[in-house]
């Protein structure tokens, strides 16, 4: 054993053909790692000559296949002409061009549309102008500048344009509706879209026949188209009427039908229990007589406790409209006929009371709502008469006894006012230049 140190080999593997030294064994342990395998060298290869088998001479396979190893080149890129790129471009530029122009030609033409839509208009006095039903923007744009409302449209059409933005094409009204000088096209558009129209009226007073109310409607300009056929009496209702020009007489008259028949059937179902009356159309009858009699508000509850009481006793309701209606209908009694002579009174028509028991056979007028509620609810007495007392209204009472008193009073006052009439007109037949000598002046 000699005194040189070992040299230690851990950490480092032996070169090839080197002897490994021997090292001491280390006790088997539990916890040991397995002997750590070296790696062998890979086999070497010598390289074997050519063999000569007469004419031909074999070489090393793999180095004839390296000979013979060609790469394959890749297809080189496929490179635009410089042509073809400036035609894309060209094209792109082109486009991006219209693009940007579109939008400004976009933006001015909403700006031009709303500052002239808003701009103040050509109109230089008050006009009006009526829109159909059914009309369109489109379809009034040429009345609208017709009359100055509006300017001329031309190719921007702004107005037409203006409405579409707003949401307002179809909200057009119809109606006549009226125009201040210097409104704007905005204005014209809200006008014709949220303003109220122009409403005419027309009204017909409390107890008139059919016959007179057709002719007013007949007489009036802003109703349009040719009249209707006769109604029947008592099925319209008198009222003061608003409507818009436009509407036609057929119309207006069907409004008042229409009116007359939700009040009466209103009123009759709302009516007091144990009237003598058994249908809507008694109850219009007698209304239109309640009507005739008396234009006091105050008298019309009581006039109809007169007639309900004397239908509940079946006594005869001797009233004189409905010998006039008899005799003249409609139209009415003339003017310069007076009073109702006896013999008019004993003659025999349908609607003569004098003659016939309980009702006539229909209306002798068109009675209002007040009317009709005064026969729905009549007053609560024990009345049986009435006559004029000289002032408007009416004397009542409960016996013929103190009616005929009544009357007597009614014939003074009577007799006076023919009096005092005459004495009037003689007064008026005196010449303007006459003396207190008889003679006369210049």
């Amino acid at each position: 054993m000699t005194d040189e140190p070992r040299k230690s080999t851990f950490g480092r593997q032996p070169q090839p053909g080197e002897a490994v030294p021997n090292q001491p064994q280390q006790p088997a342990s539990e916890y040991a790692l397995p002997p750590t395998t070296q790696p062998t060298a890979p086999p070497q290869y010598q390289q074997q000559e050519a063999v000569d088998y007469g004419d031909e001479i074999m070489a090393d396979p793999i180095e004839a296949a390296e000979e013979n190893f060609q790469p394959i080149e890749s297809a080189p890129p496929v490179l635009r002409s410089k042509k073809a790129r400036g035609t894309f471009v060209r094209i792109f530029n082109f486009l991006m061009t219209l693009a940007f122009l579109g939008a400004i030609g976009f933006v001015s033409s909403v700006w031009y549309t709303k500052t002239q839509f808003e701009t103040k208009g050509p109109l230089t006095q008050q006009a009006t102008y009526v829109v159909r039903k059914g009309a369109s923007f489109n379809s009034i744009i040429p009345g609208l500048e017709a009359k100055g409302i509006i300017p001329k449209q031309g190719v921007m059409r702004v107005f037409k344009r203006g409405v579409s933005t707003a949401g307002k094409s179809s909200a057009l009204k119809a109606g006549e509706f009226a125009f201040t000088p210097g409104m704007s096209m905005h204005e014209v558009m809200m006008q014709l879209t949220e303003g109220r129209s122009i409403e005419y009226s027309l009204g017909f007073p409390e107890g008139w026949t059919s016959y007179k109310m057709m002719q007013r409607i007949a007489a009036d300009q802003t109703l349009t188209g040719d009249m209707p056929p006769m109604p029947a009496e008592g099925t319209m209702l008198p009222n003061t009427y608003s409507f818009q020009k436009g509407m036609t007489r057929a119309q207006f008259v069907q409004l008042l039908k229409d009116n007359h028949q939700k009040t009466v059937r209103d009123i009759w179902n709302s009516r007091a229990q144990g009237l003598p009356l058994k249908t809507a159309e008694e109850m219009v009858t007698l209304a239109s007589i309640v009507e005739k009699e008396t234009g006091i508000s105050g008298e019309r509850a009581r006039v109809a406790s007169v007639f309900i009481n004397r239908l509940r006793k079946r006594m005869k309701l001797q009233t004189d409209p409905t010998v006039i209606y008899g005799l003249w209908g409609g139209e009415g009694k003339p003017k310069d006929h007076g009073g109702l002579r006896r013999s008019e009174l004993k003659k025999q028509t349908p609607y003569n009371t004098y003659q016939i028991p309980g009702l006539p056979p229909g209306p002798i007028a068109n009675p209002g709502i007040e009317a009709l509620k005064a026969v729905a609810h009549p007053a609560q007495t024990n009345d049986l008469y009435f006559v004029a007392d000289g002032t408007g209204g009416h004397v009542f009472a409960t016996s013929l006894k103190d009616h005929n008193a009544n009357v007597k009073k009614w014939r003074v006052i009577e007799a006076q006012r023919k009096k005092d009439a005459a004495a009037a007109e003689a007064a008026s037949q005196t010449s303007d230049g006459a003396t207190t000598d008889g003679t006369s002046g210049n």
